[in-house]
């Protein structure tokens, strides 16, 4: 698992914001890539990874269902390793279980089922999230530092009606349980909210997060996990090269408020108007950064990510400032 050459490995909903860097960092490491896509047809989901460099020898795009049983086994044939990074990425729907929960779930479990039919996968790494971490009732003081051994209460996000949260705790929880069943190696990453700049022509959900917190749409002040884009891409591909990976990663570069986030981008960007926050944040938990580091993944500084952020916003046209 040292090098990509000539080695295929699979990458769901590979249009997606995590994704797309995915397959572009994996195919600068020479590795042949077959990356599922609802549509194939649909441009907004494919030339952005097409016009990738090696994507013409390399990049195979196929179409794939995640609540269809079988679906996948075409796709992880012949595959080394996958990464499974489908999954619905919303908040609210009108029918939260069929639209979120349901898909990430038998989703996630329809992927597993087909690695486990192919002994040439050698790692599955699952993209889950920082959402399967934090929601342990406890609240989250300065005095708290979040790591692997945290999960999310399902019952709890339920309650709350937190559905995006819940979908990726029951997900993890169901991969886990299948993987141990099943003898397949597996390694879950737990990003923060991605940023960072966009591959895909589309806006995205934790970009949208960020462009709405500068937008003054978001005038709450909360605090907020960062972690860049590239940083979550290339600890994907640690996660699967390094022999002695394992269990899960919180991915998290940085916990900044709303104040924290603007006064970086106000060195930048002069003409920014900071909106009026409520109360102050009374909190600033951190995010252990330990496991990460000991599997060799470094994060860019948050100044870089704000900065390469704000000016992809402005070039794909969705934010003037």
């Amino acid at each position: 698992m040292s090098t990509g050459e000539t080695k295929t490995v699979c990458v769901t909903g590979a249009s997606g914001y995590i994704a797309s860097w995915l397959v572009k960092l994996l195919l600068q490491k020479g590795y042949t890539v077959k990356g599922t896509v609802r549509d194939p047809n649909d441009p907004k989901k494919t030339e952005h990874l097409l016009s990738l460099d090696g994507a013409k020898e390399r990049l195979h795009l196929l179409k794939a269902d995640l609540l269809e049983e079988g679906a996948f086994d075409d796709v992880v044939d012949g595959c080394v390793g996958v990464f499974h990074t489908a999954s619905p990425a919303q908040f609210s729907a009108t029918d939260p279980q069929a639209e979120i929960v349901e898909p990430a779930v038998k989703g996630t479990l329809n992927v597993l089922k087909s690695c486990a039919k192919f002994p040439t996968v050698k790692r599955v790494v699952l993209t889950s999230s920082m959402a399967s971490v934090t929601g342990t009732g406890t609240p989250l003081t300065s005095d708290v530092v979040l790591d692997e051994t945290c999960y999310s209460d399902p019952l709890l996000c339920e309650k709350n009606k937190e559905w995006y949260p819940l979908s990726k705790t029951l997900a993890e929880e169901a991969a886990w349980k299948f993987a141990e069943g099943n003898g397949i190696d597996l390694v879950s990453m737990n990003p923060g909210i991605a940023i960072g700049p966009l591959l895909q022509p589309t806006l995205n959900l934790s970009v949208e997060i960020f462009r709405n917190l500068i937008s003054g749409i978001q005038t709450s002040n909360k605090n907020y996990r960062f972690v860049d884009v590239r940083d979550v891409a290339s600890a994907h591909i640690q996660a699967f090269e390094v022999p002695s990976a394992s269990g899960r990663y919180c991915l998290v570069g940085h916990v900044a408020d709303s104040p924290d986030t603007f006064k970086i981008l106000q060195q930048f960007y002069s003409t920014l108007c900071l909106p009026e926050f409520g109360n102050p944040s009374n909190s600033k938990y951190q995010v252990s950064m330990e496991k990460a580091k000991g599997l060799g993944i470094t994060f860019l500084p948050l100044e870089t990510s704000l900065r390469d952020s704000v000016e992809s916003l402005k070039e794909k046209g969705f934010l003037k400032i």
